[in-house]
């Protein structure tokens, strides 16, 4: 009778225990451990800002108006500053009308053409900055322009001269201190093209 009531209480044991283990184990395989993924973030392309001047000038004898227009164009080679930060490079549309309003010059300008006056080492980092009307030479309007970082904070740039003629013919080369001449009409000192900018309220 002993050895019966043992071998059931062992039995009851066996089985409390078995019953245990498997809710046990039943309850850990409810447990999901999942992992958080991590969004990166990209950065954005910048642009440079996009502006439009328009400027009277008596040239020749009779009066034009010359316009400027500024625009980022994500169809050009996206431009990295140096320093990681990306951005859309410009065209800028001269356009010079006659006093009747019809036009008389027109023409979208991209860093490209002026490339071969510039310096290796900003063709790939720079962008094109900007075309100002700065004064009349005889029978050219004579433009400040600029190819540079596109990092409002960084003052380097390569200054150039962009000259139309009364044929509607374009001279580009880089800047440098012209003599004043009797058919010239021009401040005693030339200003940058950041300054005409800043002028215009640009």
């Amino acid at each position: 009778m002993n050895k019966f009531l043992r071998f059931s209480v062992t039995i009851f044991f066996v089985g409390c225990f078995l019953a245990f283990t498997g809710c046990h184990e039943k309850k850990k395989s409810d447990i999901i451990i999942t992992h958080k993924s991590i969004k990166k973030t990209e950065r954005t392309i910048s642009k440079v800002g996009d502006y439009k001047q328009e400027r009277d000038v008596e040239w020749l004898g009779t009066n034009y108006k010359v316009i400027v227009e500024r625009k980022a164009d994500s169809g050009l080679p996206i431009v990295d500053d140096g320093n990681g930060s990306k951005f859309y490079d410009n065209v800028i549309t001269v356009t010079i009308k006659r006093k009747d309003g019809s036009q008389f010059f027109s023409r979208t300008f991209k860093k490209a053409d002026f490339e071969d006056k510039v310096d290796d080492i900003y063709k790939k980092n720079s962008v094109l900055l900007g075309i100002v009307l700065d004064i009349v030479e005889g029978n050219r309007l004579v433009f400040a322009a600029s190819v540079g970082s596109p990092d409002k904070m960084s003052d380097e740039y390569v200054p150039l001269v962009l000259k139309i003629d009364n044929l509607g013919g374009v001279a580009i080369s880089k800047d440098s201190q012209l003599d004043t001449g009797s058919d010239r009409v021009a401040p005693t000192k030339k200003k940058s093209e950041a300054e005409l900018s800043e002028e215009e309220g640009i």
